[in-house]
C-alpha cells in the first residue's frame, strides 16, 4: 500500500514540477549593459532609460504592460552581468542599447564570458531580445559580437532619421501582409536606427525596402530576435503618434510573439 502511494506521489509530483515548468513566463530586462544614471526631481541619483517601471517618454512601463496582457508571469530586471543561475531563472532576456563612453562613465562592454553564457542559455531554450540602436547611440563593437554568434549583426549606419514631429513619416515602414511577428501592426514608426546584416541559419523578419530592419536566428532549442532599435519605448507607444502609425500594437504583437517562443520545457 505505501509503494503505491509513494508511486502515487512521485506522478503527482512529476506532473505538478511539468506543469509549472510549461507555465513559467518569466521576462529579464538587463540593466547592467544599459545602465545610464541621471538626478530624480529631489537629486537623488536613479537607473533610467528603458526601464520597466518608467513612465515618462524613456521607459518601456507600457511594453510592460504589453508582456503582462501577453501573459507574462514575472517581469523583472538584472542589475549585473548574467550567469547561469540568474538566466536559468528567466524565459526571454532582453539586452537593450548597450552604453557608450558618452552615455556611462563607466561602461560595461559584452564580453566573451558573457557571450558564452548567454549562448549555452539560448541553445537550452532561452528567447533572447536584442534592440540596438543608430551608431551614435549604441556601443555596438562588442554588441555585435554577441549578435554574430546567432549569425546576426547590426550595422553602422543611420536610417529613418526624424528631424522633427512635422516629419513622422520619414521613420514610417510597412508591414507586408503575413509577417510572422507582427500580426497585427500594418504602419510602424522607427526612427534614427541601424540595419542589419544576416548570414545562415539568421533570416530577415522585417525589410524598409532592402534594408533588414529585423531577423531572427534559430539557435539550439532557443530563439533569438535582433532589431535596430529600442522604438518600443513609451514615447511612440503612447498614442501620440499621428493616426495609421500603430507603435501600440506592434509592443502587443512583439510581446505575445516572444512569449510564444518560448519551449513547454527547458
Amino acid at each position: 500500500m505505501k509503494t503505491t502511494f509513494h508511486f502515487i506521489l512521485f506522478v503527482v509530483l512529476i506532473l505538478v514540477t511539468d506543469i509549472a515548468i510549461a507555465q513559467r513566463k518569466q521576462v529579464l530586462l538587463d540593466s547592467y549593459f544599459n545602465d545610464e544614471h541621471k538626478k530624480d526631481v529631489t537629486g537623488k541619483i536613479i537607473s533610467y532609460h528603458y526601464k520597466w517601471n518608467e513612465v515618462d517618454d524613456n521607459g518601456f512601463s507600457i511594453f510592460k504592460e504589453a508582456f503582462k496582457n501577453a501573459g507574462a508571469t514575472g517581469i523583472f530586471t538584472l542589475y549585473r552581468a548574467p550567469d547561469p543561475d540568474i538566466l536559468g531563472s528567466a524565459d526571454i532576456y532582453i539586452i537593450v542599447d548597450p552604453d557608450t563612453k558618452k552615455e556611462s562613465p563607466n561602461p560595461k562592454y559584452i564580453n566573451r564570458e558573457n557571450i558564452e553564457v548567454i549562448a549555452a542559455w539560448v541553445k537550452k531554450g532561452g528567447i533572447l531580445l536584442l534592440m540596438a540602436n543608430d551608431s551614435a547611440n549604441v556601443e555596438l563593437k562588442h554588441f555585435n559580437m554577441l549578435a554574430d554568434r546567432f549569425a546576426i549583426h547590426f550595422n553602422d549606419d543611420l536610417r529613418n532619421h526624424v528631424s522633427d514631429d512635422k516629419h513622422f513619416k520619414d521613420g514610417a515602414i510597412m508591414v507586408d501582409p503575413g509577417n510572422p511577428v507582427l500580426i497585427t501592426a500594418k504602419k510602424i514608426f522607427m526612427k534614427d536606427i541601424c540595419s542589419l546584416s544576416v548570414d545562415f541559419p539568421a533570416e530577415p523578419v522585417l525589410k524598409d525596402g532592402k534594408a533588414i530592419i529585423i531577423a531572427v536566428c534559430r539557435y539550439g532549442n532557443g530563439t533569438v530576435l535582433a532589431v535596430g532599435d529600442p522604438w518600443l519605448y513609451n514615447e511612440y507607444t503612447n498614442g501620440r503618434l499621428p493616426p495609421g502609425f500603430e507603435n501600440d500594437k506592434a509592443a502587443n504583437d512583439l510581446a505575445g510573439w516572444l512569449i510564444d517562443q518560448i519551449p513547454d520545457k527547458y
